[in-house]
């Protein structure tokens, strides 16, 4: 009789219990999946802001959506006067100037970068097809004279003076059907978006758990910057959320 009633007591409070236990695991579940959202679109918002001027664009290839910019680490404003000697070494836009000064702090230049100036995203004034790019020619360090390997002149001077140091193309592709999103770097700049970029390329997962996103670039949102909206569902377990970020890019080169 007394293992009866402990039996009947203990069904009793399992069926009292399993409403809380039930109701605290979808609550950490959905904490999770809110956390796993919220930093890769923070991730994703922190890459977007340094993007160069006029460089974002979006791509949708058998169901993936593939968000492309070229990422800046600095820049800075060079000298538009002078007659190209030591000293006074001003950055000529006639020719297919090797070198230039920079007006203010050393920039910390590394092997790879490329210089950008005054790019307008435009036909002849597009970083994808080369235009207003140049490979930096000088040895890793500080440095206030930049050397380049030029062919041709930048197309367009910058109103400014400014120019911006870029690292090179990053990629984040977002594929539901593999529930997935990877950020990609390290590969040349292309014309053509690569979707996806291929090797040399080197990529990590963002997110895991994707069961729908989508990337949309408006390049004309504001006066003078556009608006990157990206929205993202993780789900697990029958359980789904959704974040939402819009990040604003400055096109004013």
């Amino acid at each position: 009789m007394v293992i009866a009633i402990t039996a009947i007591v203990g069904s009793m409070v399992a069926v009292f219990l399993r409403a809380p236990i039930d109701s605290y695991i979808a609550q950490d579940r959905r904490a999770r999946l809110t956390d796993t959202a919220d930093t890769a679109l923070r991730r994703m918002g922190r890459d977007i802001r340094l993007a160069l001027p006029n460089s974002v664009r979006v791509e949708s290839m058998a169901g993936v959506v593939y968000l492309e910019f070229l990422e800046t680490r600095d820049g800075g404003r060079y000298r538009a006067e002078g007659d190209g000697t030591p000293g006074n070494d001003n950055l000529d836009f006639t020719i297919a100037d090797a070198s230039f000064e920079v007006l203010g702090p050393a920039i910390d230049m590394r092997a790879g970068d490329l210089i950008a100036v005054y790019n307008l995203g435009i036909e002849a004034a597009d970083a994808w097809n080369g235009d207003t790019l140049r490979p930096y020619a000088g040895t890793p360090g500080f440095r206030t004279t930049i050397a380049l390997t030029p062919s041709t002149p930048f197309p367009v001077a910058s109103p400014g003076h400014r120019f911006q140091v870029v690292e090179g193309p990053v990629t984040y592709a977002c594929n539901p059907a593999a529930r997935t999103v990877t950020r990609y770097w390290g590969y040349p700049v292309t014309a053509a978006q690569a979707t996806p970029p291929a090797a040399p390329a080197t990529s990590a997962l963002i997110a895991t758990g994707v069961a729908a996103c989508n990337f949309i670039y408006e390049p004309g949102a504001t006066e003078r910057g556009g608006l990157v909206s990206l929205s993202l569902d993780l789900s697990q377990d029958g359980e789904t959320v959704r974040l939402y970020s819009a990040t604003q890019v400055s096109n004013q080169p």
